[in-house]
């Protein structure tokens, strides 16, 4: 590695396997557009509090995935052990989501237009106990506020799958699937193991009762139909590849996609003649309100996922809706996250580790309808039995994982790998 500043940190998720390098890469760019800036000098060490003080930070307080995920854990903090401040600097709207998640909030602060020393003061103020970015390097985030120390003790959850590469980020939210112990030197912050998946979900997200026919959506009446909704840019030529011998192998079958743009929806047609598959058998999701999105996974068969960034919302949206999802599990964070709501759902032999398995299994399930009749009837029942959707034991242990970062920081410790232990 030559040190040089090459790739924006996000974008080497979708190209790269490999931690240690996603890391360097975190590493140049955040010393390049985020060092560690003293002008407010330490925090000093307040005496504990009754509530810990837990802000989260994010840009995403709307409707959006994020915001989809998140919203009941908010709702189901223990208000006697925690106090919530959100700090929102992203569009303000007056979508439903965006009204439900400022009602979920003890303080809800819009700081938009605030600069990123002025929303850091302004969190030291709160006297904020534990600052959670929500954004990392994602678009509209503000890696600058955690330069300068918005809380003695700062964490990386949720919205990049991936390590931060900076000093002031303490912990990173993940469980043994993301993080295997042999992978934390890819990785600056300490390791937070939460139990089953570290992914929180609302069991309110609604699914509608609206009726599709398969026609309404475009795709052909009695074939198989492979689909995918992740956004077109985690889709790779070795990705692709593999859809088109999928395609090839399964006679009639389709590819549904989630159309991000036209520009990209025409390349993905293109290459399909390439590989010799009619481009007729690339059918294209518009977008449409979350709960008829969901509401459409019905007529898909299987979720293929991309590779080395897998579904990460969509994996869950596609679970929740009823639709299995079959993984190939790489080493980076971002290859594992749909590995990580398999197992916490109860569905580990959809998860491949090679590319031939990958393919194997599809043809498999494909070619076996008993056999996908039965994964999906596991599916349906483990939904709400198993910990991937039980959002208050989710809750019970993040807070947990809080209580133990506080009591390190009480106790002059410094932050170390912490594990939470727990279950149905």
């Amino acid at each position: 590695m030559e040190n040089e500043k090459v790739s924006q940190p996000f974008t080497l998720l979708a190209l790269s396997d490999n931690p240690e390098l996603q890391k360097k890469s975190a590493e140049i760019y955040f010393q390049n557009k985020y060092p560690v800036n003293p002008i407010l000098g330490p925090i000093i060490k307040r005496p504990r509090n009754k509530k810990i003080r837990v802000a989260y930070f994010s840009a995403d307080f709307h409707d959006h995935a994020t915001g989809h995920l998140i919203a009941e854990l908010f709702e189901l903090h223990d208000r006697c052990q925690f106090e919530l401040v959100g700090f929102s600097f992203g569009p303000i709207s007056n979508d439903g989501m965006r009204l439900r998640l400022k009602k979920a909030f003890d303080n809800f602060i819009e700081v938009g237009n605030k600069s990123d020393i002025e929303i850091a003061r302004l969190s030291r103020d709160l006297e904020v106990d534990i600052a959670i970015d929500l954004k990392g390097f994602t678009k509209d985030s503000r890696t600058g506020v955690f330069s300068y120390r918005a809380a003695p003790i700062q964490v990386n959850y949720l919205g990049y799958p991936g390590t931060m590469g900076a000093e002031y980020i303490d912990y990173i939210i993940a469980d043994k699937t993301l993080i295997p112990t042999e992978f934390q030197s890819g990785y600056s912050e300490k390791v937070i193991y939460l139990p089953n998946s570290y992914q929180v979900n609302d069991r309110r997200r609604s699914i509608s009762n609206k009726k599709f026919s398969r026609q309404d959506l475009g795709l052909p009446e009695n074939n198989f139909v492979f689909c995918c909704f992740n956004n077109n840019y985690k889709i790779l030529p070795p990705t692709f590849a593999s859809w088109m011998r999928l395609l090839k192998a399964i006679p009639r079958s389709v590819l549904w996609l989630f159309q991000d743009n036209p520009r990209a929806s025409e390349n993905l047609l293109e290459e399909a003649t390439q590989h010799g598959v009619d481009a007729s058998r690339l059918i294209f999701a518009e977008r449409m309100p979350l709960a008829e999105h969901l509401a459409r996974h019905r007529h898909a068969d299987i979720f293929l996922d991309t590779f080395p960034c897998n579904a990460h919302t969509t994996a869950s949206d596609a679970l929740w809706a009823g639709l299995p999802v079959l993984t190939l599990m790489g080493e980076s964070f971002a290859s594992r996250v749909a590995a990580s709501l398999l197992h916490a759902i109860g569905l580990p032999e959809l998860i491949t580790s090679t590319q031939g398995e990958y393919e194997a299994l599809a043809i498999e399930l494909a070619k076996n309808p008993k056999r996908l009749a039965d994964i999906k009837a596991k599916l349906a029942n483990n939904r709400m039995s198993s910990p991937l959707f039980n959002t208050p034991l989710f809750t019970r242990n993040l807070e947990t994982a809080y209580i133990k970062m506080y009591e390190r920081y009480q106790a002059d410790l410094q932050p170390d790998h912490i594990t939470i232990e727990g279950g149905l």
